[in-house]
């Protein structure tokens, strides 16, 4: 079968499709069939070497987490799932997995689910990994109830765009942070307030919100303890906020680290079934063309999340 797999750490550079027997499912493990693989920014940083401390890899190894197939056989203790259903979810080191970018697949039962029948095989792959870190913000983290205010940075990203309709859905108030390119994009989600963070400071715009989940980074965190409340909470998905601030400003924060298993992914599907929330592919890519795909994902002006076509 075919792979995308890394033999050292670098760039897309070092990427190679190579030809490589599929995986043996274990007892408690299915054998999947990838139709299509999402691309997550964990899986930059993986390759590159960022946590070649943390998370060693040995050589060669199969890149990617998320993905949407069909179950090709089940292990001896595997509950709840048949050869022929149509699953998503995680498969990569972290999940004890075996790399989703790959045309098989093997992956632990309890980090998959039967995929949301409202969505294709494409759109399932985008959501692993951005649809349940979004809810675990919202509903976990932030308990976001009607008439709430909430501040989302990144509103047009892979996370950001399914936390705008999550939090819409809840019948919230909806502020969102992005550049002017995806202004467009944001006001077909229903957001009630768009701020072009390049010309506009949020800081200055926006007071007495109960949330803001941050899924850009840098400074932008510590930037967003004067937009709350005291009592409000700050999520985010890249840094710890300074603990000092929160402090100071009386505010809950939380440093989120998604980590995808079954009870979350059914909640999602439950969600997604509903029909209050679309996720958008922005592209597609063939596996020949893996590397392009990364270098796009990178660039991170992508509205909703990438993808590659494994079939």
């Amino acid at each position: 079968m075919e792979a995308v797999q890394i033999s050292r750490y670098g760039g897309p550079e070092v990427l190679e499709v190579n030809d490589i027997d599929p995986p043996v499912p274990g007892d408690n493990q299915v054998l999947v069939k990838v139709n299509f693989a999402g691309l997550n920014p964990f899986d930059s940083k993986l390759r590159s070497g960022l946590f070649k401390k943390m998370i060693p890899l040995h050589f060669p190894h199969t890149l990617g987490g998320d993905f949407a197939g069909i179950v090709k056989k089940t292990g001896k203790k595997v509950l709840g799932f048949t050869v022929g259903d149509g699953v998503y979810g995680t498969a990569n080191i972290l999940s004890g997995g075996s790399g989703s970018l790959a045309q098989y697949l093997i992956a632990q039962s309890d980090k998959i689910a039967k995929k949301p029948s409202s969505l294709d095989f494409a759109e399932s792959a985008a959501v692993v990994l951005t649809g349940v870190s979004a809810l675990r913000a919202i509903e976990e983290h932030i308990s976001l109830k009607a008439g709430q205010k909430i501040l989302i940075h990144g509103g047009a990203g892979g996370i950001g765009h399914i936390a705008v309709q999550l939090a819409k859905a809840k019948n919230a108030f909806v502020a969102v942070t992005v550049n002017k390119f995806d202004m467009e994009f944001i006001k077909k989600l229903g957001a009630d307030k768009i701020i072009d963070y390049k010309i506009k400071k949020f800081e200055e715009i926006l007071k007495d919100f109960d949330a803001v989940f941050d899924t850009v980074g840098k400074d932008i965190a510590d930037r967003s303890f004067p937009v709350l409340k005291k009592g409000g909470v700050l999520v985010s998905m890249v840094v710890q906020p300074d603990g000092k601030l929160a402090k100071k400003y009386g505010i809950k924060t939380y440093r989120q680290q998604t980590a995808v298993n079954s009870r979350q992914l059914n909640r999602l599907t439950e969600i997604l079934n509903s029909g209050k929330i679309k996720v958008n592919v922005d592209r597609i890519f063939s596996i020949d063309k893996i590397g392009q795909a990364y270098k796009y994902m990178e660039e991170g002006h992508q509205k909703g999340k990438v993808v590659v076509n494994i079939r």
